[in-house]
């Protein structure tokens, strides 16, 4: 049976909380998040990297920590994220951030 969020808080400089309408939680790191967008980009990125742990990894110029800069819900079944990096093509529906929960750690 499909999760909606209850309630949304996002950290801009630490993380993601949802509760969920069922009455349990998830918590996700702003790093954790963009590792693991959703957009194309970054899953061809993780796929390369599986086929290949030595694959090279683009870096981002450095530009302070990691944070995000703002959020916005995609209809009712999302929500895309602005990383301070400039990634902002991610859309997490709800069943994405259900399946990637329990693997930030």
């Amino acid at each position: 049976m499909p999760r909606y969020p209850r309630h949304i808080d996002l950290k801009k400089d630490r993380g993601l909380t949802i509760e969920w309408d069922d009455g349990t939680s998830s918590y996700f790191s702003i790093a954790y998040l963009r590792k693991m967008s959703p957009s194309a980009e970054a899953r061809e990125m993780r796929e390369q990297i599986a086929k290949n742990p030595l694959a090279i990894v683009p870096s981002a110029p450095p530009s302070g920590p990691l944070t995000a800069l703002g959020a916005e819900l995609v209809g009712h079944y999302a929500i895309r994220i602005r990383f301070s990096d400039g990634h902002d093509t991610g859309i997490y529906s709800w069943d994405y951030l259900q399946q990637i929960a329990h693997k930030d750690g």
